[in-house]
């Protein structure tokens, strides 16, 4: 976060009350309000963190126009031990915009990482991975794992199909024997220093990257 150079306090996040007052307020074509702009926004300011298209947007027309873009792979991760990186691979998700995010185990898990992006991300439960193999089969979706695991393929140069479920484990133990034999795949990220693993959170983000290199970069 940036200061204000003079009083050295933090600057204001995102921007005032629409200039104008009411009566500036956007309208559609026909002169009438325009419905995905929140009046309470609208006239006392947005602190979201939200890119600027959406400054004003109620979060319900924030999701609608996300759901008309939104990329067909998805990302699932086991929560067997309430991993603290799920809020992480949420917040990413809904930067990459993943189709869904999928929680396989516990159905509670720590939103604080979120940063409130599970409003806009959509976010489904399994109980078991047998109910997540069943979901990706009934839609058609390969199922690939990410783990540094032995006969594992490097993630560098994989052709990941535009759909698909990347599939990351619990963060101390990884992968579930469960998910190694369902995956189609499972997939490492290459590493040169001395540590044995990187967070699941990051593996998360380096994986949908890759993604998006191959189907979405612009």
């Amino acid at each position: 976060m940036s200061t204000d150079d003079e009083t050295g306090r933090p600057d204001e996040v995102g921007v005032g009350p629409w200039p104008g007052g009411p009566a500036a307020w956007p309208v559609t074509a026909d002169g009438s309000p325009d419905e995905r702009y929140d009046p309470e926004l609208l006239a006392h300011g947005d602190r979201r963190n939200v890119v600027d298209r959406y400054r004003y947007w109620t979060l319900d027309a924030v999701v609608a126009d996300l759901d008309t873009r939104r990329h067909p792979f998805h990302v699932a991760i086991e929560n067997w031990q309430h991993d603290l990186n799920i809020g992480s691979v949420v917040r990413t998700a809904n930067a990459f915009l993943a189709g869904e995010v999928h929680i396989v185990g516990n159905r509670r898990w720590n939103r604080r990482g979120a940063m409130v992006t599970d409003r806009y991300q959509h976010v489904r439960h399994h109980p078991t991975v047998a109910d997540l193999v069943a979901w990706a089969d009934e839609e058609g979706l390969p199922v690939l794992g990410v783990d540094n695991l032995p006969g594992s393929v490097p993630l560098e140069g994989y052709p990941l199909p535009r759909g698909c479920v990347l599939v990351f484990g619990q963060e101390s133990v990884g992968l579930s024997d469960e998910v190694r034999a369902a995956a189609l795949d499972v997939l490492h990220i290459a590493q040169f220093g001395s540590t044995r693993s990187i967070n699941a959170g990051a593996a998360a983000a380096i994986a949908m990257h890759a993604w998006i290199a191959q189907h979405a970069a612009v």
